[in-house]
């Protein structure tokens, strides 16, 4: 077993996926969220590989290393969704237990709803399942908020973009800091609304000093995986909130649907998502959506990059789920099919 992550590209659905791969066993998926990358699992590598598990994180269609459609409506739930089916068989592989953190916990959720012959066991963190469609849509969330609130913000072409992209370092520092249990904005935590006349960024501030569980280094690493698509960097990644209302119309045919593979849910008690409406609902119906829930775990203290900021009360919760199911079908391979060297 390596000691660090090995990087390969992978080709799923017509486009290059950057991978991160780490230990042999039942394959574990890890799926990150806005505005990060594979990066965003690097505690949870070690642990879960020592464990005896194959974890596998990619940068996710249209973020960081991996390839960035030029078409905004390539990045549906749709697509998504088949960006893991498609890379779970990539891998040589039949099933996966999937993971998603933020944005990777909807495509997680609404991936183990549609295809539960493939996601053997699915976790969420800090988002719980809104299905069949992942978030509510830009309508609602301007109704309750206003033209502000960063999802409808986001729905500008070009606007949070170049934002964005004018300083990424500077960018990184300011959204994972205001969204982590250590910002005093998050206590308690509050919907995240860029003011009438102000700009995204200048609404957030750049913190002084960085948080423990963050450093230089790590933004520098976020940067690099994002060089590359230069000053699109951001652009991938925000067509995901762009395909919100879409995602609604494509998925409606599975209203009512559930999850029926077993389910584990983490959240932070200082994450923004908290305070969203109809959080507290969603929460009380977890065992009505997800009749296999293992545990709903609430992290004190803990922000939005729940892996980032607890990864011991992350792992040791991963673990206790892995560690509870039912083993793997019989029928992986080695996991070395289909993939490619970048």
């Amino acid at each position: 077993m390596t000691s660090t992550p090995r990087h390969s590209a992978v080709e799923v659905n017509g486009i290059t996926l950057h991978i991160a791969e780490q230990g042999e066993g039942p394959l574990v998926l890890l799926l990150h969220g806005f505005p990060e990358s594979w990066y965003s699992w690097r505690h949870q590598f070690g642990p879960l590989a020592e464990a005896g598990y194959r974890v596998v994180a990619p940068d996710q269609r249209g973020y960081a290393r991996s390839e960035q459609p030029g078409d905004p409506d390539a990045y549906s739930l749709l697509h998504l969704a088949g960006d893991v089916v498609a890379l779970i068989r990539a891998l040589g592989e039949e099933q996966a237990v999937v993971v998603g953190h933020d944005w990777g916990a909807p495509v997680a959720w609404v991936t183990a709803m549609l295809r539960p012959d493939v996601v053997r066991a699915v976790a969420g963190l800090s988002v719980p399942p809104v299905l069949p469609a992942g978030l509510a849509t830009p309508q609602a969330t301007r109704r309750r908020y206003g033209d502000g609130f960063y999802q409808v913000y986001f729905q500008q072409p070009g606007v949070a973009d170049a934002e964005l992209a004018r300083d990424p370092a500077s960018t990184f520092r300011r959204i994972l800091f205001s969204g982590s249990g250590d910002s005093p904005s998050n206590n308690p935590p509050s919907p995240w609304i860029v003011p009438d006349g102000s700009t995204l960024i200048d609404s957030i501030p750049e913190p002084r000093q960085l948080p423990g569980w963050l450093t230089e280094d790590d933004i520098d690493a976020f940067v690099r995986d994002y060089a590359g698509h230069g000053e699109r960097a951001f652009t991938g990644p925000l067509n995901w909130y762009r395909n919100i209302q879409r995602n609604h119309e494509l998925l409606t045919a599975f209203q009512g649907r559930g999850i029926d593979v077993p389910a584990l849910y983490v959240g932070g008690d200082r994450d923004m998502v908290m305070s969203l409406h109809g959080i507290k609902e969603l929460l009380g119906s977890l065992e009505t959506v997800a009749p296999k829930l293992h545990r709903s775990v609430v992290l004190p203290g803990c922000g939005h990059w729940t892996q980032q900021e607890r990864p011991a009360e992350v792992n040791a919760a991963l673990l206790d789920f892995l560690g509870h199911l039912p083993g793997p079908a019989d029928h992986s391979s080695s996991g070395s099919a289909g993939r490619s060297t970048r």
